[in-house]
């Protein structure tokens, strides 16, 4: 009774998004995304198509890495409390968070960097096909962006979100400039792990959406 009923009140919440925003320029495949990014957030800026961005191979990269079981690599353990943890159970998807090891603190210290630079260098192999989503450091944003133009990584798929006021624009700007790997971004300060997070839950939905279609 209590899943049937919590499932009534996120239906609704979605009805109410839809009714809401009525007519908007997004497709099909990107919509329920940006919806469920709405719902996280209950910020209805992201639904003006001027303020999120996505690569064109973004959707079908991810949801093709996701089927497949692929990593997904975060900046915070945030990011991976927002995520629905059946989807990776039975898609046997692996979070990678390596933000508190002992052993990064200590790198980071002496390399003069921030931890979520040094924690998405320790992941690179990890990365290779995987999905990587940020939502808080821009710092963890543009080293990513940097190991994929010294080709030492490529991902499959880069959710680029962070929040703040500290080059979180300018990084998210950076990601959307570059044409090596495609993303899911968005214009300005705002973003953090629950629309990180969502975007996730979101491409799970369309995988399994894809799923009945074809069963």
């Amino acid at each position: 009774m209590q899943t049937r009923k919590g499932q009534s009140i996120e239906d609704a919440s979605m009805q109410m998004i839809d009714d809401e925003i009525g007519s908007h320029e997004f497709d099909s495949m990107e919509w329920p995304i940006v919806r469920r990014i709405i719902h996280s957030t209950a910020d209805f800026d992201f639904a003006d198509k001027n303020k999120i961005v996505f690569h064109s191979d973004a959707i079908k990269n991810g949801m093709n890495a996701l089927k497949a079981g692929c990593n997904i690599i975060v900046d915070v353990n945030g990011v991976i409390g927002g995520m629905n943890k059946q989807n990776l159970k039975d898609f046997g998807n692996e979070t990678i968070c390596n933000i508190s090891k002992p052993d990064i603190m200590k790198l980071a210290k002496k390399e003069n960097k921030t931890r979520s630079q040094v924690s998405m260098r320790e992941a690179a192999s990890d990365m290779d096909g995987g999905i990587v989503v940020i939502g808080n450091a821009p710092t963890a944003l543009m080293e990513v962006i940097q190991m994929v133009k010294e080709g030492v990584t490529r991902p499959a798929l880069v959710i680029g979100i962070p929040v703040g006021f500290v080059c979180a624009a300018e990084s998210k700007q950076a990601l959307s400039k570059q044409d090596i790997i495609p993303y899911i971004t968005n214009i300005g300060r705002k973003g953090g792990s629950s629309p990180a997070a969502a975007i996730i839950n979101a491409m799970f939905k369309l995988v399994r959406a894809e799923s009945s279609r074809f069963s």
